[in-house]
């Protein structure tokens, strides 16, 4: 290949990179609250729920989105009297969903794994196919 093919593959890894970074870093800043995945029939909702318990957890899906309310509160150790109570967790995640989006249908669910993390799945609308 010639150097010029050379060089500009170089750059342009270069500058992916770097656009790549300053995307992260910008996250960073301003986090969203969930991951939103799609797949041919539903969308995935995906929050971070460290240490909750499903009585922690709320979830409430309408036409407008997704809502997840969690309120994890820390029992205290047997034995022991909470002088100062540092580790609760309060969480809100309000995701828009795609027109397409059927959060009024039987499949959607909600479920909390035990690695902490809460799936919300909202199934799409079934197509119709107009004549």
């Amino acid at each position: 290949m010639s150097d010029v093919t050379d060089y500009s593959r170089a750059f342009s890894r270069a500058v992916l990179e770097r656009v790549g970074r300053a995307a992260s870093r910008a996250q960073e800043r301003a986090p969203r609250s969930a991951d939103v995945l799609e797949s041919d029939e539903e969308y995935l909702i995906v929050v971070d729920a460290p240490g909750a318990e499903a009585r922690d957890v709320e979830v409430s899906a309408d036409a407008s989105g997704v809502t997840v309310r969690i309120d994890r509160y820390r029992e205290t150790e047997p034995g022991f009297e909470t002088l100062f109570a540092g580790r609760g967790l309060a969480l809100d995640a309000d995701v828009e969903l795609p027109g397409d989006a059927a959060p009024d249908a039987d499949g959607t669910r909600a479920e909390l794994r035990d690695d902490g993390t809460l799936y919300v799945y909202v199934p799409k609308a079934e197509r119709v196919p107009i004549n």
